[in-house]
């Protein structure tokens, strides 16, 4: 008699135990490059990145389960807090920094009405969204990283991904949208 067993993606065979449920951490972010400073809703943009996946540092981590837990003594990634930081570091993702790697980097809170989360018990409720509006005279250098914060400085950063993503120059802004999601 021959027996055989199939496992995929999300499922795990163990004597005994039943199936049970994963979460997986999803970040997809658009950059929209627009000349000048108007970003209004009527401005179109001359360019603009999508794209999915960054990484998850540990002291993000730890500040969403502090947090989660009731605890006060880390800053929420809130309306008041919250910023999206971009600079020029190369070096690789790593879960343990706690910043940005590049000499250049520069901190933007957000636009007004993010973040966005939506509470409810439905399949919605898993996404929070963060956006920030960089004008014509900041971060005019050759963006490479960005990353979510809770400070202006220090605090902690949730998520940190490493791209090229060209040269900003004072002649435009561009606003970064980052979306997050348990799934």
């Amino acid at each position: 008699m021959r027996e055989t067993a199939r496992l995929t993606e999300g499922s795990h065979l163990a004597a005994g135990l039943g199936r049970h449920d994963t979460a997986r951490w999803r970040c997809t972010w658009r950059l929209e490059k627009f000349h000048g400073d108007d970003t209004g809703p009527d401005a179109v943009p001359f360019e603009v990145i999508e794209r999915e996946g960054n990484a998850l540092m540990y002291g993000g981590v730890s500040a969403l389960w502090h947090r989660l837990t009731g605890g006060s003594a880390v800053a929420a990634f809130d309306a008041t807090n919250a910023r999206i930081g971009v600079g020029d570091g190369t070096a690789a993702a790593d879960p343990l920094q706690t910043d940005l790697q590049g000499p250049n980097k520069v901190r933007k809170g957000m636009d007004a009405g993010y973040p966005q989360h939506t509470d409810s018990t439905g399949a919605a409720a898993n996404t929070v969204t963060f956006r920030a509006t960089f004008s014509t005279a900041e971060a005019n250098f050759a963006w490479a990283e960005w990353g979510v914060f809770n400070g202006a400085s220090g605090g902690r950063m949730l998520n940190r991904k490493v791209e090229a993503l060209g040269t900003k120059t004072s002649a435009a802004s561009w606003v970064f949208t980052v979306q997050l999601s348990l799934t």
